[in-house]
């Protein structure tokens, strides 16, 4: 049997990773009577973590929140994982907590070991911050949605679209998503009864949230790939569909992650891309090294650009004299 002490680090660690535990399952981690485990929680309880207990056959134990923050416990790899992702908001990719962020971190640094430290350290020197464009998010905003997606609650929220039309949503928060510096939300909309992808920064909580509800399954693989599916069909105010006189398999390979390309047979494939800007579009669509084609009646203004780019680059050449 484990020393007592092993076994409260062992008990925290199982409270911190899930939400609820019974007795039963808690004992049979830690290889010991269910009266052991209950004598544990109230040695966990005098330390000031704020164990609670709820009796019953659904009843169980949870790790709720404490009047001042006891020590934590982290593995090796998650304390490097805390310590990045500190610096990472320090940078300001999500607003509002930069300052609390950089305090964190050198509170984190000091108590970290030399062969962890220098593991950060070395990301740390190696790293150039970019400046970006897009809207930080708040971490209320961000703390909320992963709490909704954590507890399986249903969150209400207003939204603004890309177009910039406003209105409330319920939704299945299932999980969040970073790409850059934006955060992402996957939930099932109630409403369109279909999944749906919303931007955390154009999200506007609207507390308490609703009831729970039994998570939808959907392996983690596919969470990324509804995400990137989604984020090529409606991250861009202009969006159009491009047959290219070339394999999927091969322009796939030269597109970025989330851009849809789909076999149409003949050696030729159906692609959906998309821009802020026409003009930037077409400049894309060059750098396939493909000829495509498209549909000029459903894009009359790509097919405008398209058509200028043409004559300019006919100028260049001479072509055009």
């Amino acid at each position: 049997m484990m020393r007592t002490s092993v076994r409260l680090l062992r008990l925290l660690s199982l409270l911190q990773a899930r939400r609820d535990w019974s007795g039963p399952e808690l004992a049979e981690r830690l290889a010991v009577t269910t009266r052991t485990v209950r004598n544990d929680i109230e040695r966990l309880r005098e330390l000031g973590y704020p164990v609670e207990a709820a009796p019953g056959v659904g009843g169980g134990y949870r790790l709720g929140a404490a009047a001042v923050l006891p020590p934590l416990l982290f593995d090796d790899d998650e304390a490097v994982a805390v310590a990045i992702g500190l610096r990472t908001a320090a940078s300001g990719a999500v607003s509002g907590i930069e300052e609390s962020s950089v305090r964190a971190l050198a509170k984190l640094e000091r108590l970290l070991p030399s062969r962890l430290r220098h593991r950060v350290a070395a990301l740390a020197s190696t790293t150039v911050a970019l400046p970006g464009s897009e809207p930080p998010v708040d971490a209320a905003v961000l703390t909320a949605i992963a709490a909704a997606c954590r507890d399986h609650e249903r969150l209400r929220f207003d939204y603004r679209t890309h177009g910039g039309a406003a209105g409330p949503r319920v939704v299945e928060p299932h999980r969040l998503a970073a790409s850059g510096r934006r955060w992402y939300l996957l939930a099932w909309d109630l409403e369109r009864d279909d999944w749906r992808t919303f931007r955390a920064d154009r999200v506007v909580p609207r507390p308490p949230n609703g009831p729970r509800f039994t998570p939808r399954d959907m392996p983690d693989e596919d969470v990324a790939a509804r995400i990137s599916s989604g984020l090529a069909r409606a991250m861009w105010a202009y969006r159009a569909r491009v047959v290219v006189n070339a394999p999927a398999a091969e322009i796939a390979a030269r597109v970025p992650a989330g851009i849809i390309v789909e076999p149409a047979g003949d050696g030729t494939c159906v692609m959906e891309a998309g821009s802020d800007d026409p003009a930037m579009l077409t400049v894309y669509l060059g750098m396939l090294d493909a000829d495509f084609r498209i549909d000029e009646t459903a894009n009359p203004e790509l097919a405008d650009h398209l058509r200028t780019l043409a004559a300019r680059y006919a100028r260049a050449t001479g072509a055009g004299s």
